[in-house]
């Protein structure tokens, strides 16, 4: 496991969001104290091989991005899970006793707490309402980092912290892949639908999920 400086985190994680917001640090910090209470780090080579450790989001904004890059747990190494609830929280798990932690923060309370009045309103112009200038949205974002630099400092009594056992989940498989006979591209074999013919979802014409802003939803491919 490789060690955790929130600091360091936070810069890393500036490389991988694009920028420092609020609930990218919340991430780190909730990510903090979820393997602090684990008894985990960061995961080095090995653990990301072996999926040992697995971090479930119930989120897919600012905070998700916190959680990968303070834990090393990401999409791409089928180590981190999403759970469509909308909700800012992460379980950290350790494969083999599914013993795990969920560390939740509450956004309301958190901004009520820790966010000047201006950081909220300019945030409701510019993000909520996309009306912001471009000194609108300099400001914001001088206003963000400032907050997420104190974000990493919160202390845990600000989070709801509970033990929780998870349901075995399985290693990703890997899956043949098999070549889509309309658009010659490889595609997995769970994804193709096979008549006389294999045909990749597209280019049958299937609807397929996708994650969005909105969460988990059903596309239509040829749409």
């Amino acid at each position: 496991m490789e060690s955790y400086e929130s600091d360091e985190i936070l810069e890393r994680a500036r490389k991988f969001h694009r920028h420092i917001c609020p609930f990218l640090a919340l991430g780190i910090r909730a990510s903090g104290v979820a393997m602090e209470e684990m008894g985990v780090g960061r995961l080095g080579e090995d653990e990301s091989i072996g999926e040992d450790v697995l971090a479930i989001v119930e989120c897919n904004n600012c905070f998700a991005d916190g959680v990968q890059v303070a834990t090393g747990c990401t999409f791409g190494n089928n180590a981190l899970i999403y759970h469509d609830l909308g909700k800012n929280a992460l379980i950290l798990v350790r494969r083999g006793d599914w013993e795990g932690v969920r560390v939740y923060i509450d956004a309301e309370k958190v901004t009520k707490k820790y966010f000047p009045k201006e950081a909220e309103e300019l945030f409701k112009k510019v993000v909520t309402r996309r009306e912001g200038d471009e000194e609108d949205r300099k400001l914001l974002s001088q206003l963000w980092e400032e907050i997420g630099y104190k974000m990493l400092e919160i202390p845990k009594e600000d989070f709801k912290i509970e033990k929780v056992k998870v349901v075995k989940i399985d290693q990703a498989p890997i899956f043949e892949s098999v070549r889509c006979s309309s658009c010659g591209e490889l595609a997995m074999k769970t994804r193709v639908i096979i008549d006389e013919e294999p045909y990749c979802l597209k280019c049958a014409k299937r609807s397929y999920r996708a994650v969005v802003g909105e969460g988990i939803v059903e596309v239509d491919s040829w749409g």
